[in-house]
């Protein structure tokens, strides 16, 4: 009996060992031709076992690609696409730059500190001061995330000139409208009952007590 641990290593798991054992009897056939000819029937074989690849807009080429991998690149066929090299599939991702730029205000994030940048460059019109407002609520909701105590509007208009080098001043005629108890956002993981579950809790724990005294008795 085969275990899988002292088995080859399945280079493409999707697949399965059996296409990667027909891949392996392919490259053994001296025959050019009939090499062409069985290595189209492994591709089919392929696209039935991984159809998921055929609703990617180029599948055809993902699979011939995906031979060569399974081959360890070796594979001499005739394939209807330029065949890929171990290097473009082995080379590392390019690292990506992190920005070196401290936070002004963590619990806004990047995001907000690059939208106030990009808004206070923007001409003075409306459509500027609706992108304040629009921004200054978002705001508000991710403070009352983190701190549960309301927050006035000068808090953050002012969190927002901050964050833009004081070059953003919101506009005197802009007010947040206010925000009721049952509008606040809960830390993420964290739910707070409302009226409905303290009752059902309440009745839970009622029916938890009598079950005990039934026991008893």
């Amino acid at each position: 009996m085969e275990y899988n641990t002292n088995r080859e290593k399945l280079i493409l798991p999707e697949y399965g060992r059996h296409v990667q054992k027909m891949i392996e009897q392919v490259k053994q056939i001296p025959d050019r031709e009939k090499r062409n000819e069985q290595i189209k029937a492994v591709v089919s074989v392929m696209a039935i076992l991984n159809p998921q690849v055929m609703e990617q807009p180029d599948y055809m080429h993902k699979l011939w690609d995906h031979v060569q991998i399974i081959a360890g690149f070796d594979l001499d066929v005739d394939s209807p696409y330029p065949v890929p090299t171990k290097e473009e599939f082995t080379a590392p991702p390019e690292i990506v730059p992190l920005s070196k730029e401290p936070l002004a205000a963590a619990h806004y994030g990047r995001n907000i500190q690059n939208m106030v940048k990009v808004i206070a460059a923007m001409p003075e019109d409306e459509t500027r001061d609706k992108m304040i407002k629009s921004m200054a609520v978002y705001m508000r909701q991710q403070y009352l995330i983190w701190n549960k105590d309301n927050v006035s509007d000068e808090t953050i208009f002012k969190d927002i000139e901050k964050l833009s080098d004081g070059k953003l001043v919101v506009p005197s005629h802009i007010h947040l409208e206010s925000i009721s108890e049952k509008e606040k956002f809960n830390r993420p993981g964290l739910i707070l009952p409302n009226a409905q579950n303290r009752n059902q809790f309440r009745k839970q724990g009622r029916n938890k007590n009598n079950r005990g005294k039934w026991k008893k008795q």
